[in-house]
């Protein structure tokens, strides 16, 4: 049996990497922030032990993973994102973006690694996006913080490879969940007109795609970004 912690597991992609690590067996931790009721619910339905911790904050993670025995599998999916143009985008909020998306997976990678280097065998997954790999107008922000998870997930293959540690991205496109709360119907069609395959992602896409690389199917993949988008970006 893995031990599995899942970072921001209360809703949306999170929620679905819960459900399907836990009806395989897994041991699920996962973390969440705000979202009470969710997590409980969540924790209910699956089995799965909930924890709250804003992964920004480095004392917070570190109690968080102090109840946690041990790790096996790390996936990075806390994130938030902020809309506007970039002169109108408030330095606080610019950098709240920052150190949830990239601080966040930064202090959580260092937490599990105690773990996984004295076993010499780990896989840490983080979530980048699409636009980590080209940039969105209007989303400088969640743009330059995907691409420096990228740019993370690239680097420690690197430098934990040869401790048996594999590291991998996935980059969602236009997945429906509560990112997407502000866009309207009309806008939602439009994305879901520009994605080659006709339509939006699931969470449960994501997840899969995380199964997949946590599992021995990939044990030869490391460094390696899994561009999840459609075919919106190719």
């Amino acid at each position: 049996m893995r031990t599995v912690i899942i970072t921001g597991g209360s809703r949306g992609i999170g929620a679905a990497a819960v459900r399907k690590f836990a009806a395989a067996g897994d041991r699920v931790y996962f973390l969440y922030a705000t979202s009470e009721e969710a997590a409980h619910q969540l924790a209910a339905a699956t089995g799965a032990l909930p924890i709250r911790c804003d992964v920004s904050e480095e004392a917070q993670v570190e109690a968080a993973f102090s109840q946690i025995p041990d790790v096996d599998v790390l996936i990075n999916n806390a994130g938030i994102s902020e809309y506007g143009l970039i002169q109108d985008t408030d330095p606080a909020k610019f950098r709240r973006v920052m150190d949830v998306n990239v601080t966040g997976t930064y202090l959580c990678i260092r937490a599990v690694l105690p773990f996984m280097l004295k076993k010499h065998a780990g896989v840490i997954l983080n979530t980048a996006s699409m636009w980590g790999l080209v940039g969105a107008s209007c989303e400088a922000a969640y743009s330059a913080s995907k691409a420096a998870v990228i740019g993370l997930t690239k680097a420690l293959a690197k430098e934990l490879g040869p401790s048996g540690i594999r590291v991998n991205a996935v980059a969602p496109g236009v997945i429906e969940t509560d990112m997407l709360k502000s866009f309207t119907a009309s806008d939602m069609e439009d994305l879901r007109q520009e994605t080659p395959l006709q339509r939006l992602g699931r969470p449960e896409d994501v997840a899969d795609a995380f199964w997949y690389l946590a599992s021995e199917n990939a044990s030869f993949l490391t460094g390696e970004i899994l561009n999840l988008s459609g075919g919106f970006v190719v």
